[in-house]
């Protein structure tokens, strides 16, 4: 049994995984779609998320009053990105873009689509991508969607009766109303 095992060696030593790792991340945030194995792709959305979510934390922190320690802030989650991911153009990538399009997104940037087993030796293979542009559109418009307004009852509508004899009882009080009026 696997209880407590927290991450997939992926057949690899701890260098090589890591290496792999990084270098697939990077790819995925620079070509915003890689095609790869089932449990590479579920390892490597762990590594994305997480970059993307320091990148978030940086430009929550934009509206602070003092500029010195949000400076400050910021470059130390920057440099915590690029410890992961090397290439300067694509962690500016990250925090310029990325984080600005996932700003109302509390997490899962990503998306894995399982495409299918490969020809040579049958791994399943799938497509992991970033959630385009529109779809966290559409996920914030139908949060920000309030709820159905419940309807009323007007003063003409009366609830429907249980039992007979609530029928007949209220029955013969619209009658009385009735009489009563007409008078």
């Amino acid at each position: 049994m696997r209880h407590r095992k927290d991450y997939r060696k992926l057949g690899r030593n701890t260098s090589h995984r890591w290496a792999m790792l990084k270098n697939m991340a990077t790819s995925l945030l620079q070509h915003e779609r890689i095609r790869t194995t089932d449990e590479k792709a579920k390892e490597i959305r762990r590594v994305v998320e997480r970059c993307i979510t320091l990148a978030r934390r940086a430009r929550a922190f934009d509206g602070t009053a003092d500029e010195k320690a949000v400076a400050a802030k910021s470059l130390h989650l920057r440099r915590q990105v690029l410890t992961i991911i090397r290439d300067k153009e694509v962690v500016s990538k990250l925090f310029d873009e990325l984080a600005t399009r996932f700003a109302d997104r509390p997490g899962g940037y990503t998306r894995i689509v399982k495409i299918g087993s490969r020809l040579g030796d049958g791994a399943k293979m799938s497509m992991i991508e970033l959630l385009p542009v529109e779809e966290a559109a559409e996920k914030k418009a139908k949060k920000s969607k309030a709820a159905p307004k419940k309807r009323t009852k007007k003063a003409s509508e009366e609830p429907k009766p249980k039992t007979k004899k609530q029928a007949e009882s209220a029955a013969s009080k619209k009658d009385a109303s009735t009489e009563k009026s007409e008078e």
